[in-house]
């Protein structure tokens, strides 16, 4: 009997201490449950910097190229309008790739006499698509106002956030920039 007793006495202190380590397991548990929800999070936080940082470049990139009109430099050099969105692809090298950004940068350009009778045409389709045959590109006279845009459709990479941050079919998110600026007198007698 006494043999028993300490068995059993045995064997209620290993449950208690079995009892004692078994939280051990929950903390795994726990994280593959949250695991999920933390990756989502983590990946868009990703996703979206990525994305600011294309914007910023393209901004920067369609700026830079806007003072060639703004110049007479694009005018005086007959640059076609793809000669003009290479110039842009060539300043966001490091984001994406040249032949990449060729293919799908759009550029919309419009000229007026003054500021006051300038005003963007809409080139975005009710699903948020692009319409490229309403985009036009004339650089103006000099002393002309000129309005540039230059639009990009970024493929969200994220499979979970295409749905929540796309804003145009196929899961792409428009990345666009946009100057507005009276081109310099760069021609001989012109004044403004």
């Amino acid at each position: 009997m006494d043999r028993v007793i300490t068995m059993l006495g045995f064997l209620q202190r290993r449950a208690a201490r079995l009892r004692a380590t078994s939280s051990s397991g929950s903390a795994a548990i726990e994280f593959a449950i949250v695991a999920p929800v933390l990756a989502l999070f983590l990946f868009g936080i990703i996703e979206t910097g990525v994305i600011y940082y294309a914007n910023s470049a393209l901004t920067n990139a369609a700026d830079d190229t806007a003072r060639l009109v703004r110049t007479g430099q694009v005018q005086s050099q007959n640059l076609t309008k793809s000669q003009y969105i290479a110039q842009i692809c060539s300043e966001m090298t490091g984001m994406i790739s040249a032949m990449t950004c060729n293919s799908n940068l759009q550029v919309d350009m419009e000229s007026f006499n003054s500021f006051t009778n300038a005003n963007y045409t809409n080139v975005i389709n009710s699903d948020g698509s692009l319409n490229v045959g309403a985009m036009q590109f004339t650089t103006g006279n000099a002393c002309d106002t000129v309005l540039v845009r230059a639009f990009y459709p970024w493929s969200i990479m994220t499979p979970f956030m295409k749905s929540l941050m796309q804003n145009m079919p196929n899961g792409k998110f428009l990345i666009t920039s946009a100057s507005a600026f009276r081109n310099e007198p760069y021609t001989a007698g012109a004044s403004c």
